[in-house]
This record gives structure tokens, C-alpha cells and sequence, in this order.
């Protein structure tokens, strides 16, 4: 038996998202387009710290779970 499916066969993985994500994978997660998610921010609707934060390299990462408060109006 190969390491790589030593345990795991038969059994069910579940996979998460990571909490912060990109522009361009928030675009197929969100359906929103990435130039839509950048108007969102720059409008102010999106606030930095609630739904978006800059990585240290300083691009914009989206909070899904600030997003997910977001669309449910909280």
C-alpha cells in the first residue's frame, strides 16, 4: 500500500476554503468580477478590515466570512 492513500481510501475528505482569498478565486466563489469587487472597495462599500485586507505583499485578499456578513446584511 502507497503512504499516499494509507488510510483515506474509502473514506470521505472534506477540503475548506481558505478564509482569505484573492480577487480572482473570490470572482468564481463570489460571482462577482474582479473589476466589480475593486468598485465595491474603492466605493467604500466594502470596508478594509471587514471584507477585504491587504496581504503583506499588499494585494487585496477578500474575508469570505466578512463577505458571507456582508450579504446577509450584518
Amino acid at each position: 500500500m502507497d503512504g499516499a492513500t494509507s488510510g483515506t481510501e474509502g473514506k470521505a475528505v472534506m477540503v475548506s476554503t481558505a478564509r482569505y482569498v484573492l480577487l480572482p478565486l473570490a470572482q468564481s466563489i463570489t460571482g462577482y468580477t474582479v473589476k466589480a469587487m475593486e468598485r465595491k472597495i474603492e466605493r467604500g462599500d466594502w470596508q478594509e478590515g471587514r471584507v477585504w485586507r491587504r496581504a503583506p505583499d499588499g494585494r487585496v485578499c477578500i474575508d469570505l466570512q466578512g463577505y458571507e456578513r456582508w450579504v446577509e446584511g450584518r
